[in-house]
């Protein structure tokens, strides 16, 4: 029988996951260099939704990163095919709104009451990109 998390957890695993990242970038200030013998379009920059990694990171992660109450984790495409299969206008409903299904449930914007649907539908988006 599974105890749920108290807050003293939650702030917890909330503090470890924020210490995740780039250990290049976190230690030098820098990414890590392309390998100089990679083909152009391996190192062209892709444009990346910056919005939706930092809204994620302090608010989606809590629960994403560690797949509680059945969140799918961020690039765990079997989990998250049949979710991306029903429409991004479902993914942000469900986010928006809250949603309980047959593996867990989601609060209403992830708990975040306060979060703007721009940042809500951001997050949604990056963890899509994560996951094709």
């Amino acid at each position: 029988m599974h105890k749920p998390l108290n807050a003293l957890a939650i702030a917890a695993l909330a503090f470890f996951l924020t210490a995740c990242g780039d250990k290049n970038q976190a230690t030098t200030g820098a990414p890590a260099p392309a390998p100089a013998t990679a083909p152009a379009a391996v190192t062209a920059p892709v444009a990346e939704n910056a919005l939706g990694k930092s809204v994620f990171g302090k608010a989606c992660a809590l629960c994403h990163a560690a797949g509680v109450a059945g969140a799918p984790k961020p690039g765990d495409k079997a989990d998250w095919a049949p979710r991306i299969a029903q429409g991004t206008d479902i993914l942000y409903k469900h986010a928006l709104e809250g949603f309980t299904g047959a593996k867990g449930m989601m609060p209403a914007r992830g708990g975040g009451t306060t979060l703007p649907d721009d940042e809500v539908k951001a997050a949604v988006d990056y963890m899509v990109a994560q996951s094709r």
